[in-house]
C-alpha cells in the first residue's frame, strides 16, 4: 500500500519558488506536485524580493545623480541576473516556436534547441527595449515612481505563473518544469493569489494617492490580462504549457504591467 506523502511545510513552498524562479541560493528540498502546488502559490513573494531588488538598484543610481535612463537600465538587470536569464531565454524560445509556424511537436524541438532563432532575437530586443523605455520614464517621475514599476512588473509577472499552473493547464511535455508545476494549483486559491497581487499593488500605489491605487491596480490587471491572452495562445499552438513558457509569461505579463503604468 503506497503511504500518502505528508503535506508539504510553510517552507517547502519557500523553498520551491525561490528554488526554481530566482538563482537565490536556496534549496528545494522537495519535488513533487503538492509542494509544486505551494510553490506556485508563492511564486508573487518571489517577485516581490526580486522587484525589490530592482527597485532598491534603480533608486539608489538615480539618487546618486545617473539619472533615469542609467536607473530603468539597473533595474532592468536585476530581475534578468537573479533569474539567470532563464525568463527572458524563455521568451526567446517561445517567440522561436510561436514564430515558426510549425505543428505543435516541430515547434516544441525548436524551443528546446540552444539556440535562439530571428524571432527570438527580435521579441527579445524590443521586449528589453521597451522595459528599459518604461522605467526610464517612471524613474523620470522621481525614485519612488520608478520603484513602484519595478515592483508590480515583477509581482504580476509571478501571478501570471501562479494563474498558468492552475487546475485544467496541461504540461506539453511529459518533464521539465512545465510538467512539475501545470495543473497543480486549483483554480480558487490561484484566483485567490491573483486577486491578493491586484490588491497589493493597489495599495503599494496609494502612496501616491487614490489615482496611484487605481493606476497600479489596473496595470496589474493589464499585466495578468496579457499573459492570460499569451497564455491561451501557447496552448492551442502546444497543446500546454513548458519551462519556456512560464518564462514568457512572466516576461510579458510583467512588461504589460510596465507599460500600463506609464500611461495616463
Amino acid at each position: 500500500m503506497t503511504e500518502t506523502p505528508a503535506p508539504p511545510a510553510p517552507s517547502d513552498a519557500l523553498r520551491f519558488a525561490f528554488g526554481t524562479l530566482t538563482v537565490l541560493p536556496v534549496r528545494v528540498t522537495r519535488w513533487d506536485r503538492a509542494a509544486a502546488r505551494g510553490g506556485m502559490l508563492c511564486a508573487p513573494l518571489a517577485g516581490l524580493v526580486v522587484g525589490l531588488c530592482a527597485a532598491a538598484l534603480g533608486g539608489a543610481v538615480l539618487l546618486l545623480g545617473g539619472g533615469p535612463l542609467l536607473a530603468a537600465v539597473g533595474s532592468a538587470v536585476v530581475p534578468a541576473v537573479l533569474t539567470r536569464g532563464l525568463h527572458l531565454d524563455g521568451l526567446a524560445d517561445t517567440a522561436d516556436g510561436l514564430g515558426s509556424g510549425k505543428p505543435a511537436e516541430d515547434a516544441l524541438r525548436i524551443m528546446k534547441r540552444s539556440d535562439i532563432g530571428p524571432f527570438g532575437v527580435v521579441t527579445l530586443l524590443f521586449a528589453l527595449l521597451a522595459q528599459v523605455a518604461a522605467l526610464d520614464r517612471l524613474f523620470a517621475g522621481g525614485w519612488a515612481y520608478g520603484a513602484l514599476g519595478a515592483a508590480v512588473a515583477a509581482v504580476t509577472g509571478r501571478a501570471a505563473l501562479t494563474l498558468a499552473s492552475r487546475t485544467g493547464v496541461p504540461a506539453a511535455r511529459p518533464e521539465g518544469l512545465g510538467a512539475a508545476v501545470a495543473g497543480t494549483v486549483p483554480v480558487r486559491a490561484a484566483a485567490l493569489c491573483a486577486g491578493l497581487v491586484v490588491v497589493g499593488c493597489a495599495a503599494a500605489g496609494a502612496g501616491f494617492g487614490p489615482y496611484g491605487a487605481l493606476h497600479a491596480a489596473g496595470a496589474a490587471l493589464a499585466g495578468l490580462a496579457a499573459g492570460e491572452l499569451l497564455l491561451g495562445h501557447c496552448r492551442r499552438r502546444f497543446g500546454g504549457v513548458t519551462g519556456d513558457v512560464f518564462g514568457a509569461l512572466a516576461e510579458s505579463a510583467g512588461l504589460a504591467a510596465l507599460i500600463a503604468l506609464t500611461l495616463g
